[in-house]
């Protein structure tokens, strides 16, 4: 996967296309991360013990086919490629060739 948590990204397809979010948690095993205020459902609860019965507003998962990664550098949804740096890690790369930064 080519997102990592606190990566902001936009949504490309679906009802909330068009809206930017943090990543807050990844799941490569269903290849899909849960974005904050993206996917909202809500969700009617009982009371249980000392917890509140009422609606609560949360986020689900979101696949990733459905994301872009926004570059910190030109500010834009983009696709994103592995570089092999100088000193031997690797890093993340935008791929529009206006700007061809780093990603960190």
């Amino acid at each position: 996967m080519k997102l990592k948590k606190n990566d902001t990204v936009m949504v490309m397809k679906g009802r909330d296309r068009g809206k930017q979010g943090v990543v807050q948690e990844c799941l490569p095993e269903k290849s899909s991360v849960i974005v904050e205020g993206v996917n909202l459902v809500k969700k009617h609860t009982k009371p249980q013990g000392m917890r509140a019965g009422g609606i609560i507003e949360t986020e689900l998962p979101i696949n990733v086919s459905n994301l872009m990664l926004v570059c910190v550098h030109c500010s834009q949804p983009v696709k994103v490629k592995s570089h092999l740096l100088p000193d031997g890690t690797r890093a993340r790369m935008c791929k529009k060739p206006d700007c061809l930064e780093v990603i960190e």
